[in-house]
């Protein structure tokens, strides 16, 4: 019993000793943020849309890359069911999905192109304020 209550008060001296700690882990915690934040040089864009520009053509890249792995590997399994299926109505049934990829597809390259063309036509001065 004695040394459950030596155990308890060595702990609790600990836990006030750790609480009184706190205040100054917090400062030392915001100095250092703050000093990071300070010596980082920052990186300023030349302007707001050409930051948008890029971050888009990154995206829509990706996009487009996924979309066509995607669309090669399902045309790939209708062609499959098409060939080795017995059954007319599995055969129909892949006919229409391999036109529906075909077509989501085309539509989303050929909206990539209608706004890469879109880009060149329009004046970038039309776009600064």
């Amino acid at each position: 019993m004695v040394l459950v209550r030596k155990a308890k008060n060595r702990l609790e001296a600990v836990g006030r000793k750790v609480e009184s700690q706190i205040p100054r882990m917090a400062g030392g915690a915001y100095a250092a943020g703050m000093m990071t934040v300070l010596m980082c040089q920052t990186v300023y864009a030349t302007d707001i849309f050409g930051v948008a520009k890029s971050a888009m053509q990154q995206v829509y890249t990706d996009v487009a890359g996924l979309a066509t792995v995607g669309a090669v590997v399902c045309a790939a399994v209708c062609l499959f069911l098409m060939n080795f299926s017995k059954s007319g109505k599995t055969v129909d049934e892949s006919r229409a999905w391999l036109k529906r990829i075909i077509i989501c597809w085309a539509a989303l390259m050929t909206l990539g192109a209608i706004v890469t063309y879109m880009e060149k036509i329009i004046p970038q001065s039309s776009f600064t304020p």
